[in-house]
């Protein structure tokens, strides 16, 4: 892979980054979003019994195969983790809830928050598998990520995932993220090796991206069938 140059500031020398703006950016807050096929609530201990049966469709647990947690041996044991989840500052969750099944059927979170640096990352997705490829899907990932990008003036937004995670890495593909590397036996999870991919959207490629996101989820895109009849992006 070739080098990459930084853009820089052309009048310095040494060359050193463009100024940018250091006002902190506000911390997300915990409120709810709504979008065209899904909502999303703040994680409550309410959706505990929503979210046990949502992991009940897995019964392969393959969603939690790249997860730091999971999967769980029964509800309380699922509510304990839930209840210690749903508290933390960073990450913050959100319960996803499609309006098509108007049951709780996953989670996902904004985290690494750097308001200084004007960097925070979505995370944490766990989807069931009956959620999993669906428009609800989609918007519930684009409804946090425009909240950080538009409501809150984020410049960087970032998406990582284990490097063996061709899903997420496909997701975050087709959301519109730029690959900017593997670093190499950065973690232990679960007792094994992971090496993390990176990926990011920056403020400048921010707008192209959600117009594209957002064509895509516009009703017009969709047959009576629930099908799209585009694809979105790089999408196979």
């Amino acid at each position: 892979m070739a080098d990459f140059t930084p853009p820089h500031d052309p009048e310095t020398n040494p060359p050193v980054g463009h100024r940018v703006d250091t006002t902190p950016r506000p911390l997300p807050a915990r409120i709810p979003h709504k979008g065209q096929s899904v909502d999303l609530e703040v994680l409550h201990t309410r959706h505990i019994a929503d979210l046990w049966q949502a992991t009940q469709s897995d019964p392969s647990e393959a969603s939690w195969a790249y997860m730091a947690y999971g999967p769980f041996a029964s509800e309380a044991a699922l509510g304990g983790f839930i209840g210690g989840f749903a508290t933390t500052h960073d990450p913050i969750a959100w319960a996803i809830r499609p309006h098509r099944s108007g049951t709780v059927d996953g989670w996902l979170t904004l985290m690494e928050i750097q308001p200084a640096n004007a960097h925070i990352e979505i995370g944490h997705i766990w989807f069931s598998p009956r959620m999993q490829r669906s428009r609800a899907a989609t918007e519930a990932m684009f409804l946090l990520m425009r909240h950080a990008m538009e409501d809150l003036g984020y410049r960087r937004l970032t998406w990582k995932c284990n490097a063996l995670n061709a899903p997420s890495r496909r997701a975050a593909a087709r959301l519109g993220f730029t690959y900017e590397g593997t670093l190499r036996a950065v973690m232990t999870v679960k007792g094994r090796r992971r090496d993390t991919a990176w990926f990011s959207i920056l403020a400048e490629e921010w707008p192209a991206r959600a117009q594209a996101i957002r064509a895509w989820l516009d009703d017009s895109n969709w047959d009576q069938a629930g099908r799209p009849k585009r694809p979105l992006m790089a999408e196979k």
